[in-house]
Parts: C-alpha cells; structure tokens; sequence
C-alpha cells in the first residue's frame, strides 16, 4: 500500500481529468444494463400482455427497439471516444511526470551508484516498470471503480425486480471475495520476481550488444548464446510461475462464478413453473448475471493486472529511494571568481567503506596557473584524485580546497561549471557533432562553435564530411576515429572555457599523428588556466610546473623534470625505462 499512497502523489494533479473518465465510463456501462429491463418489458408487457392488438403490440416493440438503437448506435459511440481518449490522456501525462522525475533523479545520483548497478537495470525501471504502472491509472483508478459501479447499480435494480432471487444470484460472491484475496497476496511476489528476472535479461543484452566486437573477436557468439539460454531460462522460469498461478486464479474465480447461472435458472424456473415469478423478469435476471458477474470477473483480470502494476511500482520506487551520496549542503555558496588555486589538505579516501585506502593523508598546493601532472603506476590513485575534484566522490578525511574554500561548501553546479575534462576515452551522444560541441555551453552560438572547433583543430576534418557539423557521429562516435572524437571532445572544453582544467590519459590511446594535433590543441586550452594531467607518456608532461609521482596513494615526490631527475629516484627510474622502450 506504501507504493500506491506514494503514486498518488503523481495523480494528485489529474483528479478532475480522472472524474471526468469515470463518468463517461459509468455511462458507457449502465447504457448495457438497460437491455435487461428492456427483454423483460418486451416479453412481459408486450408479447404476453393479454389482450393487447397485434399491431400495438408492433408499434411498442418497434419504439422500444427505436429506443435501445438511439442508447447504442448515437449516445454510446461519442461516450466511448471520449471515456478511451481521458482515460489514455492522462494516464500518459502521469507517466510522463514520473520519468521526468525519476530521469532528475538519476542525474543527481552519484558514480558510486552506477559503478554499483547495471545499466540495463536502471534502464529496465525507468522504462518498462513505469510503463507498467500505467495500469494502475487505468485499470486501478478507473476501470475497477466503474466495474464495482456497474456492480452496486445492477445489484439495485434487481432487488427492485425480486428480492429473493437477488439473493440467490448473489450466493457466489462470499466464496467470490475469499479467493480473490488468498490468490493475489503470493501473485504480487511471483509478479516482482518476474520483473526482476526480465531486467536481468534486459541488462545482459544491453551489455552484449555494447560489447558485439568483442564477442565477435574472441568468436565466443556460441558461448555467449549458452550464457544467455540460461538468463532467458530463469525469466521463463519466472514468467512461468506466475501463469500458472494466474491460471489457478482463473480456474477457481470462473468456477466459483459458474455457480450463479445455475442458482438462478434452477430458482427461477421453479418459480416460473408455479406462478410466482413471469418470464419476463426470468430472462432479465438471466442478462443481469451477466451484468454481475461479468464485472467481477473482469475484477479479477484487473486484480492480475493491478498486482504486475503494483510490483513494478516497487521497483520503481526503489530506484528512487536510492540516496544521494553527493549532494549540496544547506547552506553551500555559488562559486564565482575562481582564480584556480587547488589544495588537498590531508585527503584520505577509498571506494568501499571496508575497503583499504586508495589516498592515504595526501596533500600538495597547485597554485592559480600552473600545470600540474600525476604520474606513477597504474592503480597509484591518479585518476581517484581528479575524480574527487569535481566531487565525483567525496573525500573521507581531510579536504579539497579551491581558492582555500572547501568544495563541500560550494553547490555541485557552480563548482562543475568550473572544470573542464578530457578523458581517455570521451563519451559522445548520438547526435551530430556540433550537438556534441554544445555539451559545453548549450547557447552558444554556431561561430562560437566553429570558434572552439578550429582551436581543437577539428574543423578541417568536421568540413571534409558531407553534413560538416551537422553530420551523426553514431553511438558513443562510432563514426569518428579516435583522434578526431579526441579533438571534439576537446572543442566541447574550449567552449565550456573554464577556470581549471583536467586532462586524463587524453593522448595515451592516438597514434603519432593524432597525438601531435591533440597536443598542439591541448597545450592551447591549457594557457592560462590550472591545469592537472594524469599522464602515461612521461615525455608529454616534461614542461609540467609540477610533477607528482603517487605510489600507493602517497605523494612520493614532487617538482619539475628536471629536479626529479636529478633526484634520481622513482620518476627518473620510470622516465629511464619509457626512453629505452
């Protein structure tokens, strides 16, 4: 019930579009119960009315039919659009509140949440558990209560005909309601479990067809079909489980059903026999069976329906329960003015809380303009430093300081608008490229584009394509070499132009060729800012105003090449062996 109570919350705004479905659908429905009513006066009134002329006896026949053509073929059909067109309208916007929301919230949520999770999961409770909690809002909100409407009014006018033969008609519905409640508690499990099983393939596959070339390298298309055999084994499993406790629900439901057509016709027939009831109200009773049971039925179908909806809602909600490990403290401050000064003051750090420490007690100065590089052996903490700058992660000891103000006490927004990165292998969207270039500064205009372009040398390749900057770079730029992908990630950054900059890896991956462009583009980006590299390649960061080797997450020394290499300890030793390779 939690989940249902917090879902309101987004159908709240909707109330009075929600009213306005119900009552075109208790229309639609009570249109069908006058048929009923109708056969009884057609067979009592007018076939078996005594004494009545023949041709009367047509013209009244005709009028009733005139009448229930009028109900079905011109009031009906506009009642009917309308009912579908409310009931999807704002089901839709509801949905479409929820994922705005919840695609809000996962842009708060942090690295260690998606280094932590599947994204083939986040993906699966973003879009098919929220689509499936659409029938909570149709089914749940307004088809059910129209049903137990339809119910209660065909219930009245019954025991406005024959109070005991309502009675009769009634005598499954006790049964009715037990089972309903002792076959839906364990379908919610066995629906939860499904979803789950179908996020777990639906993340195997997002995986595998991100990774088709290295499936296709390793020729593993044989095993990799094994390994999915058995993901897509354990949904049907799943999804097994809950058809055949659907199918018992069923089963048992329209068995119990079954027991009033045969109360009624065996009660009233008796009662017909002996002069107590007329034919007439016989088969209207036999139609509004119809009109009871019918109903409940469809409760059932609809409780089926309700309980997957409510499942998925579970699921739904646990992703957005998920808390924030990074967020803004009440009272942070925007940042403004950043000179670029970058201080860690005795920072310690690791990435699981038992695990060991990726920093240990590390602290240095860059001041405003300077460059900065880290190198050291893969696993020292290079990359955990420029990672906890832009609060990617925060610090469990000590503090990062810009300007000699804490990060923690800036808002994540002004403090990242602040940094510029380039990373080894950048992410770019399936768009175009200067779709891509914008990432930096959504309104910039299309000369500024060219502008942080032509400064990343990319603009002599973007011109050879057909499209120039309106050509698609595919998924993640599949399209464009690595360099090139290099210098668009890098126009992003000039167009961005901000303060501190950090490059990671950004030329260790390039041939020659590539590198030397790239370089030429990123020492241009670097003027005048604070700059931090994480460097492979020795030789590329010889110009460095420090350069920190980090071992183990210690600060094991720390100056120019030059005085590192007359020092003649770890960094010389590491610059030695890369000059002879």
């Amino acid at each position: 019930m939690g989940s249902m109570r917090r879902y309101m919350q987004f159908v709240k705004p909707y109330k009075w579009d929600i009213v306005i479905t119900f009552f075109f659908g208790i229309v639609k429905f009570m249109i069908p119960l006058a048929i009923p009513l109708v056969i009884q006066i057609i067979i009592d009134d007018i076939i078996n009315a005594k004494g009545m002329p023949v041709d009367e006896k047509t013209t009244k026949l005709f009028m009733w039919i005139g009448v229930m053509a009028l109900l079905f073929f011109v009031i009906r059909p506009p009642i009917e659009y309308y009912r579908q067109y409310f009931a999807q309208r704002v089901s839709n916007k509801i949905l479409y509140d929820i994922r705005s929301k919840l695609y809000a919230h996962l842009q708060k949520l942090g690295l260690k949440f998606y280094s932590n999770n599947r994204v083939g999961d986040v993906i699966s409770r973003t879009i098919n558990d929220v689509e499936q909690t659409k029938e909570f809002v149709v089914t749940g909100l307004m088809n059910v209560w129209i049903d137990l409407v339809t119910v209660f009014i065909a219930i009245g006018i019954m025991l406005y005909m024959d109070v005991k033969l309502t009675l009769v008609t009634l005598i499954a519905l006790p049964f009715y309601m037990i089972s309903v409640k002792f076959f839906f508690t364990k379908l919610r499990f066995l629906s939860k479990e499904r979803s789950r099983a179908l996020a777990g393939v639906q993340s195997y596959l997002h995986e595998r067809v991100q990774g088709m070339s290295v499936i296709k390298s390793f020729t593993l298309e044989q095993h990799e079909q094994g390994v999915f055999k058995e993901a897509n084994g354990k949904f049907l499993e799943k999804a097994l489980d809950q058809t055949r406790w659907n199918a018992k629900t069923f089963m048992v439901v329209n068995t119990i059903t079954g027991l009033a057509p045969v109360a009624v016709v065996g009660y009233a027939g008796y009662e017909v026999i002996h002069g107590n009831l007329t034919v007439g109200v016989l088969a209207a009773f036999i139609g509004y069976i119809d009109s009871l049971y019918n109903p409940l039925r469809r409760l059932v179908n609809s409780s089926t329906t309700l309980t997957q909806s409510v499942a998925s809602m579970d699921r739904m909600f646990e992703l957005f329960d998920e808390d924030y490990d990074i967020k803004d403290r009440n009272d942070a401050l925007q940042l403004q003015n950043l000179r670029g000064q970058v201080s860690f003051n005795d920072v310690v750090f690791r990435y699981e809380e038992e695990g060991r420490n990726v920093l240990n007690h590390l602290q240095f100065t860059i001041e405003p303009g300077q460059t900065a590089a880290f190198v050291g052996m893969s696993g020292g903490g290079k990359s955990t430093i420029i990672s906890l700058i832009p609060r990617f992660y925060d610090v469990l000891e000590g503090s990062i300081k810009l300007d000699g103000q804490d990060i923690r006490d800036m808002t994540i927004q002004s403090l990242r608008s602040h940094i510029g990165i380039v990373q080894q292998d950048n992410v770019l969207f399936s768009d175009s490229i200067k779709e891509n270039i914008l990432m930096g500064n959504p309104h910039a205009s299309d000369e500024e584009v060219i502008e942080a372009a032509k400064a990343a040398n990319a603009h002599d390749f973007i011109m050879e394509f057909p499209n120039g900057y309106d050509t698609l770079v595919g998924e993640r730029g599949v399209k464009l070499s690595g360099g090139q992908k290099q210098r668009v990630a890098i126009a992003r950054v000039f167009l961005k132009n901000p303060p501190i900059l950090i490059l990671d890896e950004a030329t260790s991956a390039l041939d020659l060729e590539s590198e030397a462009l790239i370089q030429e583009s990123l020492d241009r980006l670097a003027h005048n800012r604070t700059t931090l590299i994480v460097a492979h390649r020795l030789s590329t960061i010889t110009h460095a105003d420090q350069i920190m080797l980090i071992d183990h997450g210690e600060l094991r020394e720390n100056g120019t090449h030059q005085q590192l290499m007359n020092k003649k300890g770890q960094y010389h030793d590491l610059f030695q062996i890369q000059v002879l390779d």
